[in-house]
C-alpha cells in the first residue's frame, strides 16, 4: 500500500478568491514505512502573498519570484502522487488549491482525485476524537509526536509531523520494523485500537542538503526583514 502525505502553503485562506500555492511537500509511506522518497518544491505564485499568510510561513514575495511556476513542476508532481492515497490534514483545502492550480494547465488532470484516493486525517480525528481540539499541533501533543521546530509552517515540515500523527493515531502497528507482516497491524476501518506506545519508533527523515539550503534562505529573509 502506497501513501503520500501531503502539505501545501498558499498565498492566502481562499482559492475561489485567486490565492495560489507556493510551497508543496510530501512524505511516501509504503505499508505504513517510510521511505526517505520526498517531494518539496516552493512555486511562483504571480502575486503577491497576504500579511497573514507571510505572518504563519514567512515565505516572502522575493523569495518566490525566483522559484519556477507550478506549470513547471506539475508533472513532476503529479508523477509523485500518481495512484497513491494522499494523507492530509484538513483535505478540501489543500485538494481546492491543488486542483484550481490544475485547471490552468492545458493537458493535465483538473482533479487530483483522478489519480489518487484521498484520506483526510482531520475529519478521522474529529471522529476519534469528538470534541476535542484536533489541529496539528494538538494532535502532536495528543501522541506526543515532536513539533518543537514549527516555529513558522513549512509544507516538508508540517507533512513529516502529519505522517508521524497519522502513523500513531491509526494504530495499524505496533511497531515500525523492517520485519515483513506484522501479527498487531490492524486494518484501516477495522476499528480504533489503542497501543501501547512505550518504546514506539518513530523513523525521522532528514532533510536533504538542497532542502536545507533552501530553508536557510528563508530564515535569513525572515530574520533580514525583522532587524
Amino acid at each position: 500500500m502506497r501513501q503520500v502525505v501531503l502539505d501545501t502553503e498558499t498565498t492566502g485562506l481562499e482559492a475561489a478568491a485567486g490565492h495560489r500555492i507556493i510551497e508543496v511537500g510530501c512524505i511516501e509511506l509504503v505499508n505504513r514505512r517510510p521511505t526517505n522518497r520526498t517531494f518539496h518544491r516552493y512555486i511562483n505564485p504571480q502575486r503577491a502573498v497576504d500579511s497573514g499568510a507571510l505572518h504563519v510561513h514567512g515565505i516572502d514575495d522575493d523569495f518566490l519570484a525566483t522559484q519556477p511556476l507550478f506549470a513547471a513542476i506539475a508533472g513532476e508532481l503529479l508523477e509523485f502522487v500518481n495512484g497513491a492515497e494522499l494523507v492530509i490534514h484538513n483535505a478540501e483545502f489543500d485538494v481546492e488549491f491543488i486542483n484550481r492550480e490544475l485547471s490552468r494547465l492545458d493537458g493535465a488532470t483538473h482533479d487530483i482525485r483522478e489519480c489518487c484516493k484521498v484520506l483526510d486525517t482531520l475529519s478521522l480525528a474529529r471522529q476519534m476524537h469528538p470534541g476535542q481540539r484536533n489541529s496539528l499541533d494538538a494532535l502532536a501533543k495528543r501522541y506526543e509526536v515532536d513539533n518543537s521546530k514549527r516555529d513558522l509552517h513549512g509544507a516538508l515540515l508540517d507533512a513529516r509531523i502529519l505522517a508521524e500523527i497519522y502513523l500513531a493515531m491509526t494504530g495499524g502497528q505496533a511497531s515500525l520494523s523492517l520485519d515483513g507482516d506484522d501479527a498487531d497491524t490492524v486494518a484501516l476501518g477495522a476499528g480504533i485500537v489503542r497501543i501501547r506506545r512505550d518504546g514506539l519508533f518513530l523513523p525521522v527523515v532528514r532533510a536533504t542538503a538542497a532542502e536545507l539550503a533552501a530553508h536557510e534562505a528563508i530564515a535569513a529573509r525572515i530574520r533580514g526583514a525583522a532587524s
